[in-house]
């Protein structure tokens, strides 16, 4: 049981509303990846629901996962590799339901998916996924990395969408801390 209320869209007041409007309507609304952000009764769903306590910070924060989902340069493979390795870290079982699919429908085979839920390591096809891979265990497990996992990470990816990626797992990290803290599974 959650321990935050979930509160119908008619409950909302004119900033949570705003903040509702901006969920429901933007990127995360429709096309691929689209996730299920409400409820049959129209509340929002996972870390979106806790967003709306505090309105300015859910909608700054919303919009960096709208920019880390939509407008950056990793690869869709790539970021769902990286979101489901926190998710498997975080124990986190609303994005492990929400990105399993995309990462299915983006080709990670059954036994691909399987490892990252168990937070085993699995090599890509693509040298990139797996240089995402090991420098998303090296966060989540040692909060660093090393000089050479940096020297490879940055080789393969490039230092712009290592920045990503670190942003990634700390956005990510973040969702599951509040899911974890407000017990939203």
């Amino acid at each position: 049981m959650t321990r935050i209320p979930r509160p119908l869209p008619a409950e909302l007041d004119a900033e949570q509303r705003r903040l509702y409007d901006v969920i429901t309507s933007g990127s995360r609304s429709g096309g691929t990846g689209a996730t299920g952000l409400t409820d049959e009764h129209g509340r929002l769903e996972g870390p979106f629901n806790a967003m709306l306590l505090n309105p300015p910070i859910g909608d700054a924060l919303q919009h960096l996962g709208v920019a880390i989902r939509y407008r950056g340069r990793l690869s869709d493979r790539s970021r769902e590799i990286a979101i489901l390795a926190v998710a498997a870290h975080w124990e986190c079982e609303f994005e492990q339901r929400a990105h399993e699919p995309i990462a299915a429908q983006l080709g990670l085979s059954r036994f691909q998916l399987d490892a990252l839920q168990a937070g085993r390591d699995v090599e890509f096809d693509d040298p990139a996924e797996t240089a995402v891979l090991r420098a998303t265990q090296d966060l989540l497990r040692d909060r660093d990395m090393s000089e050479d996992r940096y020297g490879e990470a940055v080789k393969i990816l490039g230092a712009a969408e290592l920045f990503e990626l670190t942003t990634l797992v700390g956005y990510y990290s973040t969702l599951a801390l509040q899911m974890r803290v407000f017990a939203v599974t």
